[in-house]
């Protein structure tokens, strides 16, 4: 007897241009207006948000801001209100509270709800059954959102969480889409395999390359196909638990996903030259790239460092080493690659960590040598998962922060 498929109780909620929705509720001028809030035109940094009005110009977050005023030199370009949003992100929790019995913070403005034997609390005589309960419950949520704090929002419901979170991206604006147990194929088929959460644009690309467009072509291929393993990574699971919170980024690391790569990057607020500093951002990015690379409980044999000088030359190396996810060993690897290949005459804009060739985590017991550094990172998460992410980190950052 097959078991019954898991129901669309997962819930992601979106507060739609967050940033930009909580500047308009202080200036409602802006309204209906193209808006763009981060660094101002003349100065370095990046776009943290855009409204849709300006969206349709090429103008998205995480693009330099010159990139956005060449596109959009006539949009209204806002430093934003930093003090403030949180704020507004805890009423919206405090709110999403009241419906359903666990809500997990996956950014400032998005959330994971579980509805799960909710049903029997929220069923009205009206609802054609309990699909329909829940769904008729995340919209008088979103509009409780929308009626109390003044913020619009978007929702999407299915039985695992990167379903919802696509569903929620599709119900944009202001909208409600459940994704029934079962129709999760015909929801996916025709979107561009860009959109699954944790295949970024270098993975996408390699799909392409091997004529992989949409999620239903992803989902098709055969499983004597190159490709297999892909299609068994990302769609292996129907249903996910919600994990725990997280800080406030928007990376997301489905467990167990060995496809695409992990990285993060950081720009300094002027080009720097002290080795202390770039050494610091670096060891701060190799916490946190394997912090993420332990969520998916994988272990990656690829390090790779990239650097951006002042006049935006940028370089990229990498270097292959036995599998792992301990900080010491990684960072170990980005500080040699770092030290080969710094020009000390050049100042530095940006510096990037990235790990790839993901590999499962054995399940066999580690060598004795290993396993010290495995239960350090047992040890960090544990702590994180307690106190949050910036509760711990190594102790050579605070060192080079005293020197510089």
């Amino acid at each position: 007897m097959t078991s019954p498929l898991p129901k669309a109780r997962i819930c992601c909620l979106d507060l739609d241009t967050f940033f930009v929705s909580v500047e308009r509720l202080y200036r409602p001028e802006l309204i209906g207006k193209p808006v763009v809030i981060g660094a101002l035109p003349g100065n370095r940094g990046v776009v943290t948000a855009a409204s849709y009005e300006v969206r349709e110009f090429g103008v998205h977050s995480g693009m330099p801001i010159a990139e956005a005023y060449r596109l959009a030199p006539f949009a209204i370009y806002l430093p934003g209100r930093h003090g403030e949003y949180s704020k507004y992100a805890a009423d919206v929790k405090a709110i999403l509270e009241r419906y359903a019995p666990i809500v997990r913070t996956a950014s400032i403005d998005e959330f994971f709800l579980d509805f799960r034997g909710c049903e029997a609390v929220y069923r009205e005589d009206g609802d054609s059954d309990d699909d329909a309960t829940i769904e008729r419950v995340v919209r008088e949520m979103r509009q409780s959102i929308q009626d109390e704090v003044g913020l619009p929002a978007s929702a999407g419901v299915a039985a695992s969480r990167p379903i919802a979170k696509m569903a929620s991206s599709s119900a944009k604006p202001a909208g409600v889409l459940m994704v029934r147990a079962g129709d999760e194929y015909g929801f996916v088929a025709d979107l561009p395999v860009r959109r699954w959460p944790g295949i970024g644009p270098v993975a996408a690309q390699r799909l392409l390359n091997k004529g992989v467009e949409t999620l239903g072509q992803l989902l098709t291929l055969s499983q004597g196909s190159m490709l297999a393993s892909v299609r068994q990574a990302v769609f292996g699971a129907t249903a996910d638990s919600l994990g725990r919170d997280r800080p406030a980024f928007r990376e997301h690391d489905p467990r167990g996903l060995t496809f695409g790569s992990i990285s993060n990057e950081s720009t300094f607020a002027a080009d720097i030259g002290d080795m202390h500093v770039i050494r610091d951002r670096l060891c701060s990015l190799c916490e946190r790239v394997c912090w993420r690379v332990r969520q998916r409980n994988v272990l990656a044999r690829t390090i790779t460092l990239k650097l951006r000088y002042a006049d935006f030359e940028t370089l990229t190396r990498s270097r292959t080493i036995a599998p792992t996810s301990a900080e010491d060993l990684i960072f170990g690897c980005v500080r040699k690659l770092f030290l080969a290949n710094y020009d000390r005459r050049r100042r530095v804009r940006l510096v990037g960590v990235a790990l790839s060739n993901l590999v499962q985590r054995p399940r066999q017991l580690m060598l004795p040598f290993d396993a010290g550094l495995t239960n350090v990172g047992k040890t960090i998460d544990a702590v994180r998962d307690r106190f949050g992410y910036d509760a711990i980190h190594l102790g050579m950052q605070k060192r080079s922060r005293r020197r510089a």
